[in-house]
């Protein structure tokens, strides 16, 4: 239905008899645009002109008219005779004139099936002369932005479950100055017992993968350097040969192959040697400050060794509790831990939820469709991780989902409470829409823009197109929708452009709704009553409380009187 076209009635024609005396006031017509009136943006906006023709309006006369939609009167509208003083608009009786009123009033629900009529009364001098009969002038009011689906796109948090996570662990085998023998009682100490049991458990252990073992050798920095770093070397070759023997009598033939095991002298270990001297007990702070100052400001490799050899002499704590230290061979087992499988964590997520961290149980949660199941998992990952606000966001997520705005609304605020975040502030948009609070409603949406778990934008623009069309501003909605769909061919009609809305509805799945929209899409585009009549039909048979509605819209004023439509909708 083209809206720009003007409703002209003639009160010369009998539609609208201004009074018995019709020589002071006659043959008033009235164009009103839009007709039928449309609601955009919570308000009712239209124009009137007010046509007076020649010797319509007697010189010494006023009309006071007043527009009334529905029930409700919306001002007063005063025509005055040329020889009348006031803030009317004057009229001359030769040739006559016009003038035009701008309306906008707030849109109530009655207003949907109530004309716009006029009444009022005429003047001369200070006496009445006769009233204007009410008058219906235009047809009520079209709310099909009323249409737009408020079904807000929350957003769930995603998890970081890592899949496996590389580790190591290690022991070591102490050497005597000088020597690369590995003394009996070095492999009888507690590290290298323990990593024995290390390695029997992740044996058994189907979720340890051990990558590769590793043995470096290193000497103590106070010696001759070429000297130091064969002796490294040496001391690497003969803690393979202490660890192979040592697998081999425990049993463990899968690495008492020596090829296994990855050798690598470092030759002197000037750093290992600055740590250590950092956890000595036995030297003061002062005294190890000044051994650092002295190596460091040596430069050359050959001075430095003296220096240490001078330094070892002079502090027999040297000797004693750091060079032992750091003569030695260290064997890492590199392996990776396997975190649980799919299944694993939803078997988890179902019968022991407890057990699982954080990261698991936002895997579990996305994981499941059934809305019940989530909330269990997402309630269980509330109370056992109460401070990661992902948990309560995703709970509410799913509250929402599930109509419970209240609740849904008390977990969002905990999420973002206990961290300020775009994601939060998107699902509490959702809320205030709920609650008809656009405003905050477009404040949070602005604020949750450009998250990461929404990159482009396009739950943004979804939820912002809903708040577009509310708010009247159909081409920003159309700008938001990055998709094609139900609301984007909303915005399409509301903007008249029918094509683009066929276009938009092309593969939007068959609903009530859609079969509405697409009648009114009929009406608006002239295409007769029966593709206007079939598209209803079946809407109705999705939705019988359409019938109501199509008989008083006024999408559907021009088949009023047809009999295919008015059999429809009885």
């Amino acid at each position: 239905m083209k809206m720009n076209k003007f409703l002209i009635m003639s009160l010369a024609a009998g539609t609208t008899a201004l009074m018995s005396s019709c020589d002071l006031v006659k043959d008033f017509t009235y164009n009103v645009n839009p007709n039928p009136l449309e609601m955009h943006g919570d308000n009712v906006k239209f124009s009137v002109v007010v046509n007076v023709p020649e010797k319509g309006l007697n010189k010494k006369v006023k009309a006071e008219i007043t527009p009334k939609l529905g029930n409700t009167a919306i001002g007063t509208w005063v025509l005055q005779g040329e020889k009348i003083t006031g803030n009317g608009q004057t009229i001359t009786f030769k040739p006559g004139g016009s003038a035009t009123f701008e309306l906008e009033v707030p849109y109530r629900p009655d207003m949907e099936a109530a004309d716009l009529k006029v009444t009022g009364k005429v003047i001369k001098g200070t006496k009445e002369k006769g009233d204007i009969p009410e008058t219906k002038i235009a047809d009520g009011t079209i709310i099909t932005p009323l249409m737009v689906r408020k079904d807000f796109k929350v957003l769930f948090e995603k998890d970081a479950i890592v899949r496996e996570t590389a580790k190591s662990t290690a022991a070591v085998i102490n050497f005597d100055k000088a020597k690369s023998v590995v003394k009996p009682t070095e492999m009888k100490d507690k590290d290298i017992a323990d990593l024995l049991v290390w390695l029997k458990a992740a044996e058994a252990n189907p979720k340890i993968q051990i990558t590769s073992i590793d043995i470096k050798g290193y000497a103590s920095p106070d010696g001759v350097e070429d000297k130091n770093t064969n002796l490294s070397n040496e001391r690497t070759r003969a803690a393979r040969l202490a660890i192979v023997d040592l697998m081999k009598k425990s049993k463990m033939l899968n690495w008492a192959d020596t090829t296994k095991y990855a050798i690598q002298g470092q030759g002197e270990d000037f750093e290992g040697f600055k740590d250590q001297l950092k956890v000595t007990t036995t030297i003061n702070e002062a005294d190890k400050n000044l051994f650092i100052r002295i190596l460091e400001m040596t430069k050359d490799p050959v001075q430095r060794e003296k220096d240490m050899v001078n330094l070892g002499k002079s502090y027999t704590e040297l000797e004693k509790d750091v060079f032992p230290k750091i003569r030695r061979a260290v064997i890492t087992i590199n392996y990776k831990e396997l975190g649980l499988t799919d299944d694993e964590i939803m078997a988890a997520a179902k019968n022991n939820p407890a057990s699982l961290g954080i990261e698991e149980l936002l895997f579990a949660g996305a994981k499941v469709t059934d809305l019940n199941e989530k909330a269990a998992i997402y309630q269980a990952a509330t109370k056992n991780h109460s401070s990661d606000f992902r948990g309560h966001n995703n709970l509410g997520a799913v509250l929402f989902l599930q109509n419970k705005v209240g609740d849904a609304k008390k977990s969002f605020e905990k999420a973002n409470g206990l961290k300020d975040n775009s994601i939060s502030k998107n699902n509490l948009a959702g809320v205030a829409i709920s609650e008809g609070d656009r405003a905050n409603a477009r404040k949070l949406l602005n604020q949750s823009k450009g998250n990461s778990v929404d990159a482009g934008n396009v739950v943004y623009g979804y939820n912002s197109a809903a708040l577009d069309i509310l708010d009247g501003n159909y081409a920003s909605a159309v700008s938001n929708l990055k998709e094609n769909g139900f609301n984007k061919a909303l915005a399409y009609v509301l903007q008249n452009k029918l094509d683009e809305a066929k276009s938009a509805l092309a593969n939007e799945s068959a609903s009530a709704d859609v079969d509405y929209l697409k009648a009114i899409i009929a009406a608006r585009g002239g295409e007769g009553s029966d593709a206007v009549v079939n598209n209803l039909k079946n809407a109705f048979a999705k939705d019988s409380s359409l019938k109501a509605k199509a008989a008083k819209d006024r999408e559907f004023v021009k088949l009023f009187s047809d009999s295919n439509f008015s059999s429809a909708v009885r």
